[in-house]
């Protein structure tokens, strides 16, 4: 055994969901019957699910994708010669030509799937640490003001500019500030979140760390929802593995990480619910002011920042301001990890600066449907987003561009719906989802979402249809205006772009 030959077998979740560690398993024992030296190393997902498990041989010319591969294709393969590259049925070329990735701009995404998502040595290898590094030698001034220069907003969903969420927090006056890295991904149809700290969580560890030079703090928190047992293994893991290697020593810094696990509620998404849960009471949403940045975890000034914005700051340290900003348009600067999902033929995460299309996400690297029917509609911005017909699909993808057509971008998730779904049965969903998930603190919220629902049923089955169209809307202006935070106020958004959009599925039956 002379040669050793890597492969590479996603460890992401959905890749295990389809068998990724038996294939893993099956290739090592078919390696050692014919006597072949291998080593598998298991990275994070390139994000081509619909290829999932996508096994990557290092070959001459580079890695070469093969996928989807089940435990039955693993005998063919060696036959193929695939340890070479050889030519096979699943195979792809070279994974960085497969047009979905090649069309990509990837920079918060830039070592998912490329790399061991536990190598720190790995991950210096590819880019990692030197936005720290640079961060280190500037001031707390300076660096909130690269980070203010390259335009990134808030990857949540609100878009808020970082640098003065930073900005602000670093003014404050405290002997104790904090970190927060909101990770409680719960939209429908997102999992960018996910795929990051499976597959690269030390670059959230650096821009945390990093957040925490500018401002002042010196604790973070990374809170995860609960259902994603891999991600919380993850970064306990990755959080050992910083911690050991010291990467502070000498600075005259420290940081600490706790990893903590959500309480299974959509709400506490919401940052003051969050930093609730956090403190270890019911997550309810607090009245804002006074702003987290100012007095949040245990009244203390926090920054409470995405998963994906905090991932996008050490590429800023490293590559400069300017970098960042030649990618998008207008106010939406840099890039956006999109996430294909519902009925789609090519279900994954997109990387595309802002200003791409609708129409070029869901047809040119989406495929159009898995069913084989016509797109009726796309949900963007998970449960509370609008739902956006066919002709306004040459939308430029950005916040702004979306505002002008009453949708938001959201966590950049995308759920495809055929042309056989029910807007009626949709818009009733988006206010029995609300009447599930309300904190229940403000009543338009706890009532208007159940009474939305009462009024959808009578719509539904025919009752005063014209009548009930009224009083929905009114219930949906008491909810947006009057809700505390954005579960209300924005669950009519889906409700209002059905019945606009599909009037004839709120038609008397």
């Amino acid at each position: 055994m002379s040669e050793q030959i890597i492969i590479y077998v996603p460890c992401d979740a959905a890749a295990l969901s389809v068998g990724a560690d038996d294939v893993a398993a099956e290739i090592k024992r078919e390696a050692e019957r014919r006597n072949l030296g291998i080593e598998i190393i298991r990275n994070g997902s390139r994000g081509m699910l619909w290829l999932e498990p996508l096994v990557e041989v290092v070959a001459d010319k580079g890695r070469m994708a093969y996928g989807p591969v089940d435990v039955k294709d693993i005998t063919s393969l060696f036959e193929a010669d695939f340890l070479h590259g050889g030519t096979h049925a699943l195979s792809h070329g070279l994974t960085e030509d497969i047009p979905y990735f090649a069309k990509q701009e990837r920079l918060t995404f830039a070592r998912c799937g490329i790399t061991d998502p536990l190598n720190l040595t790995d991950y210096e290898a590819h880019g990692g640490l030197t936005g720290l590094r640079n961060a280190l030698k500037l001031s707390p001034e300076a660096i909130v003001d690269t980070v203010t220069k390259s335009g990134l907003r808030g990857r949540g969903g609100a878009g808020f500019p970082t640098g003065i969420k930073w900005k602000t927090a670093l003014e404050a006056k405290a002997a104790q500030k904090y970190i927060c890295a909101n990770a409680d991904e719960g939209d429908s149809g997102t999992f960018a979140d996910r795929m990051l700290m499976e597959g690269d969580p030390f670059v959230l560890l650096e821009g945390m760390v990093i957040a925490g030079l500018a401002v002042g703090a010196d604790t973070g928190y990374i809170y995860i929802r609960s259902e994603y047992p891999h991600a919380i293994k993850t970064m306990n893991r990755a959080v050992e593995i910083w911690q050991n290697a010291g990467l502070l020593s000498g600075s005259g810094k420290t940081f600490d990480f706790h990893v903590r696990r959500g309480a299974g509620a959509y709400i506490c998404g919401e940052e003051t619910s969050m930093l609730e849960s956090l403190e270890g009471k019911r997550g309810q949403i607090k009245v804002k002011p006074p702003l987290p940045a100012i007095e949040g975890l245990f009244g203390k000034p926090t920054i409470i920042n995405n998963i994906l914005t905090l991932a996008s700051v050490p590429i800023v340290l490293d590559k400069g301001a300017d970098f960042y900003r030649d990618f998008g348009q207008g106010r939406s600067r840099g890039t956006q990890p999109f996430q294909l999902g519902g009925d789609i033929k090519r279900g994954g995460l997109v990387e595309k600066a802002f200003g791409v299309s609708l129409h070029e996400l869901v047809e040119d690297f989406g495929g159009g449907t898995r069913s084989g029917k016509t797109v009726r509609t796309v949900q963007a911005g998970g449960p509370l987003g609008a739902y956006i017909p066919p002709r306004q699909f040459d939308v430029d993808m950005d916040y702004e561009k979306l505002a002008d057509i009453d949708a938001m971008l959201g966590h950049g998730g995308l759920v495809v719906f055929g042309a056989d779904v029910d807007m009626a049965k949709q818009a009733r969903f988006a206010m029995k989802f609300c009447e599930v998930e309300s904190c229940g603190k403000c009543t338009p919220c706890r009532i208007g979402s159940v009474r939305g629902k009462e009024t959808l049923d009578k719509i539904i089955s025919g009752q005063n249809v014209a009548a009930n169209l009224a009083l929905l809307e009114d219930i949906c202006e008491l909810m947006t205006d009057g809700s505390l935070c954005a579960m209300g106020g924005l669950t009519p958004m889906p409700v209002q772009s059905a019945i606009k959009h599909f009037p004839e599925d709120f038609e008397a039956k």
